[in-house]
């Protein structure tokens, strides 16, 4: 689902979290590191409209393993939307990692992660050119997008 390449996408949507550092000056004071505030992260694929119920049945039961390996690879606020006059899957997440290549690798190397792909990949058509699998991860089979507004008063 996500991509892992060292290449990232091109795409600011894609560029790597920077880290945030704040070092105390204390000689003996140790080093803080504060929680990212994260990049949100939008991604599209087509739901194959006679999986329609099927992939909202499985979505209403995620595996837990599934569910601790995205927590545990630092995404958060993680909804999937679905259009059904155009069978699109609008994808939206929070990483608030400092290592996605890693973190997503750890992901992909997850086998009930790859289990739960290999699943939910054959309800769906990819936008990406040449895309083979979530679990192939390059191409990316979901699609990112590029945010144009966003608006947090």
């Amino acid at each position: 689902m996500w991509a892992t390449s060292s290449a990232e996408p091109k795409s600011p949507l894609w560029s790597p979290p920077t880290p945030i550092e704040t070092t105390t000056h204390r000689p003996s004071g140790p080093s803080i590191r504060l929680k990212n505030q994260g990049r949100r992260i939008a991604q599209i694929v087509k739901l194959k409209p006679e999986y329609v119920e099927e992939y909202k049945k499985c979505h209403a039961k995620v595996w837990p393993e599934v569910l601790k390996q995205i927590k545990e690879s630092n995404i958060e606020d993680y909804s999937i939307f679905h259009d059904p006059g155009t069978g699109i899957l609008f994808a939206s997440f929070k990483y608030v990692g400092y290592n996605w290549a890693g973190d997503m690798e750890k992901m992909r190397e997850n086998p009930k992660v790859q289990e739960w792909w290999r699943m939910t990949d054959s309800f769906q058509e990819s936008f990406v050119e040449g895309a083979k699998s979530s679990v192939d991860g390059e191409p990316a089979w979901w699609k990112g997008v590029e945010e144009v507004f966003y608006f947090n008063p």
